[in-house]
């Protein structure tokens, strides 16, 4: 049962990563709920995003972070950061290490010694998904990531782990909500590229349990204000390929459907390399949330020929 009223977190509290979904819809739930109380941090060169609460701080850089620390003292930290663009963490390792890997050391380094509440947000990602497991991936599940970006995601949990046994770990998949720029996540990228009448290719073979954003939002406030260590699976009950997704919103949107096309990981390009079916049990965060947090995509929703 999901519960009435949640208590507050830990303030001020800090959300990191806010030019992606997660991390924006997450600062503007906690933001409204705690108005003064909650700073965004986006990279310095994302001058775009601005605004009532936000900070420019690029948590590679240990002495931005630690003057940003000073100035707010803050008792919780939701990170959100990480650059989760496959591309360009192939074609640029150090710029994925700087930011999933680097970014991470310095907050532990910065809150060592406290008692800052810290919850990181991984990915199934973490996984290849070239394993048949018909459950989905277990928490104790052996990482074996096929990207770069996934393999700078394992990193930074083992640093995490190593270096801060109070820290809650969720691994994520895609969530369902809007970016600040219409385009940086899964639903508005395509939705953006039908709107403008533009092919979308998807793969029917990389299968991911997506979750709405109101519910993450949920999960995160009931995460802070409770003692959850280590690592939870945070996905949603449903199944779904990037194919189906896309299906979903050109039905939704009533787009051309011809705009929409499907193809297998062994027919895509090269780089980036990309997982199969990472789709993730979650049974135990709604062991420990007392209530199982992700709604289903509706039924009416899902092509017939797509539901489990």
């Amino acid at each position: 049962m999901l519960p009435a009223a949640l208590p507050h977190p830990p303030l001020p509290l800090l959300v990191t990563g806010i030019a992606g979904v997660a991390g924006y819809n997450a600062f503007l739930h906690f933001r409204s709920l705690y108005p003064g109380r909650v700073i965004g941090v986006r990279r310095v060169d994302n001058w775009p995003l601005r605004g009532p609460g936000i900070a420019a701080c690029d948590l590679h850089d240990h002495d931005a972070l630690c003057r940003l620390f000073d100035r707010y003292r803050f008792a919780a930290i939701l990170n959100c950061e990480g650059t989760c663009k496959l591309k360009s963490c192939e074609l640029d390792p150090w710029l994925a290490w700087r930011v999933n890997v680097i970014g991470v050391q310095n907050l532990l380094e910065v809150i060592d010694r406290t008692d800052v509440r810290l919850i990181h947000l991984s990915v199934d990602l973490v996984y290849s998904g070239d394993t048949n497991r018909p459950t989905g991936y277990q928490e104790d599940d052996p990482p074996d990531p096929v990207t770069i970006y996934g393999k700078t995601m394992v990193q930074a949990e083992r640093l995490i782990l190593a270096e801060r046994s109070d820290a809650c770990i969720l691994r994520i998949s895609l969530p369902m909500g809007k970016s600040f720029n219409g385009h940086a996540g899964a639903i508005d990228w395509i939705e953006s590229r039908f709107r403008k009448g533009k092919p979308v290719t998807l793969l029917h073979d990389e299968i991911r349990t997506p979750t709405f954003i109101e519910c993450l939002n949920r999960v995160f406030q009931a995460v802070l204000v409770n003692r959850m260590s280590g690592v939870f699976h945070a996905g949603g009950p449903r199944r779904l390929s990037l194919y189906q997704i896309g299906e979903i919103l050109q039905r939704r949107g009533r787009f051309d459907s011809k705009l929409l096309i499907g193809c297998y990981r062994d027919g895509y390009a090269p780089v980036p390399p990309r997982a199969g079916n990472v789709t993730m049990d979650s049974s135990r965060l709604a062991a420990a949330l007392g209530y199982r947090p992700f709604a289903a995509w509706p039924e009416d929703q899902v092509g017939a020929g797509s539901r489990e």
